[in-house]
């Protein structure tokens, strides 16, 4: 693993708009190279005891492993749930171009 290795991140939220707001506060931070804010889906799931359905907006997030731990508590911080699907999966391939170019969008000045 290298810190230029390419995520996939998701992560679920209650509606459009606060989708949205989070995918821009991520690309402005250079935590995310992409987002994607896919159509609501239907999301089922044992909750304290009791079967759930939620409506929920789906970000797709490209990111490296270099910029995931401030990924990470950036989305914590700022999402409405108790606990918040974040995961990631790494990506073993895809257009080299491409994945430079999440390299380089996830580069920060610090």
């Amino acid at each position: 693993m290298s810190d230029t290795e390419i995520l996939l991140a998701m992560t679920t939220l209650p509606d459009a708009e606060q989708a949205q707001t989070l995918a821009q506060k991520l690309i402005e931070l250079k935590l995310a190279a992409c987002i994607q804010c896919l159509s609501p889906c239907v999301s089922v799931y044992e909750w304290a005891g009791q079967v759930e359905r939620s409506s929920e907006v789906p970000l797709l997030i490209k990111t490296t492993r270099a910029a995931w731990p401030a990924l990470e508590q950036a989305i914590l911080a700022a999402h409405p749930y108790e606990l918040p699907e974040i995961i990631a999966v790494p990506v073993t391939a895809g257009l080299p171009a491409y994945l430079d170019w999440v390299t380089r969008q996830t580069r920060t000045s610090c």
